[in-house]
């Protein structure tokens, strides 16, 4: 790790296909984001924890523990609630509404193009 790690965004990115996972894992370090990828909702909530990333992208859809349950539980315990970008490949408008309730700063619908991500991303680490 170099010097100003401290002070480059960390992303945690948690989605279960590695390929979309790993494709904006490449995106976002090529624009100086500090990334880490999780394959379940239960590494994503543990290394959510431990990590404290500046943002989240986090898929709906996955084994152990789904995205909303992910969000549900970082609602409920985190006193400084990190930035979250929800990504689905549902396009149901009900999960959109329970994703807007719990306070997700993006939400986007598979498949995305990598610009439409990287847009949200720049736009909610603004915040």
């Amino acid at each position: 790790m170099n010097n100003n790690t401290k002070t480059r965004k960390r992303v945690l990115i948690v989605d279960d296909d590695p390929e979309i996972a790993e494709s904006m894992k490449i995106a976002l370090e090529a624009m100086g984001y500090d990334v880490q990828i999780a394959r379940d909702g239960n590494v994503g909530l543990a290394l959510a924890e431990r990590e404290s990333p500046d943002l989240m992208i986090l898929d709906m859809m996955m084994p152990k523990r789904s995205g909303f349950l992910v969000l549900e539980t970082l609602r409920q315990t985190k006193s400084n609630p990190v930035r979250i970008i929800m990504i689905t490949a549902n396009d149901g408008n009900r999960h959109k509404q329970y994703a807007e309730q719990l306070g997700v700063d993006a939400y986007i619908r598979k498949p995305f193009p990598m610009d439409v991500l990287l847009e949200n991303v720049e736009r909610v680490l603004a915040q």
